[in-house]
């Protein structure tokens, strides 16, 4: 069994700020991270390998320094990683980035067969939700998303039975491989790298792949294959609360108050 990891390098979204006057993320001094979700999907990679002796190859599009999220993932048993990186696939949306892993995952395959391709779910940068779906198009494939559990495998059939996460209920699916899988971040807790892993990671040769490699129409990747574009980026403005506050026999009098303005801010409604 072979299985596709993507993991993808994000800012620290709990330290991201925002330039009032050019409305574009603050870089400088912002720590990256690997998305939380893509996270659990290595983890759950690492879980197959370990239950069914999956080879696992890790993805991940982005500039050099995307190189330590592959590495991350080697340290906990990922058996190869590569980077998928050139200047001709920055700016990329949904659609274009799909696109070049869609056919790195092909040319992976050409290598040796892929059964699945997990992803996280979303990313916390964007959250759109999109690009795992958009590989399963490209690669032309079944798709499983919002997964919170993997079921169980049968090999002999190369099925692969999930139960998906739904607004008001469970789906349990059977579906033949090879398939895409997007995963929740309930369906594991990720373990933590050994030293050992630690160090071979640190070691391990991570390849890099540009489009010289790809090969890919560069009007379909990056900023010139990417029909969204982001106009504007801005922080919501905070409206400041008040505290209302009394003790004792000022407590009635407290409540009386509160009442009064959520009936007033069409909060609460009064027949």
């Amino acid at each position: 069994m072979h299985i596709v990891v993507c993991v993808k390098m994000v800012p620290d979204t709990t330290q991201v700020k925002i330039d009032p006057e050019t409305n574009t993320l603050i870089r400088e001094g912002v720590p990256f991270i690997t998305n939380p979700y893509d996270t659990n999907a290595v983890e759950e990679a690492i879980r197959f390998k370990d239950k069914y002796g999956a080879y696992v190859t890790a993805v991940s599009m982005g500039p050099p320094a995307a190189e330590s999220v592959l590495r991350k993932a080697t340290s906990i048993g990922a058996d190869e990683c590569i980077l998928l990186s050139d200047r001709a696939f920055g700016g990329a949306d949904t659609l274009a980035t799909s696109t070049v892993l869609g056919l790195a995952i092909k040319k992976v395959h050409e290598k040796r067969p892929v059964d699945i391709v997990l992803c996280g779910k979303q990313t916390i940068d964007g959250d759109t939700a999109q690009v795992g779906p958009g590989i399963a198009r490209r690669l032309d494939s079944t798709q499983l998303t919002l997964v919170d559990e993997m079921i169980s495998v049968d090999e002999e059939n190369n099925t692969i039975r999930v139960r998906r996460k739904l607004e008001s209920y469970y789906e349990i699916i059977e579906a033949k491989m090879p398939v895409m899988i997007t995963v929740e971040r309930e369906i594991n807790t990720p373990r933590y790298p050994t030293v050992p892993g630690r160090l071979d990671a640190a070691e391990a040769k991570v390849q890099v792949w540009d489009n010289n490699f790809l090969k890919l129409d560069p009007t379909t990747i990056g900023l010139m294959g990417s029909p969204t574009q982001v106009r504007r980026i801005f922080a919501p403005e905070r409206e400041q609360g008040e505290v209302i506050s009394g003790e004792g026999d000022q407590m009635q009098a407290a409540v009386d108050s509160a009442f009064s303005k959520l009936t007033e801010w069409d909060i609460v409604k009064v027949n």
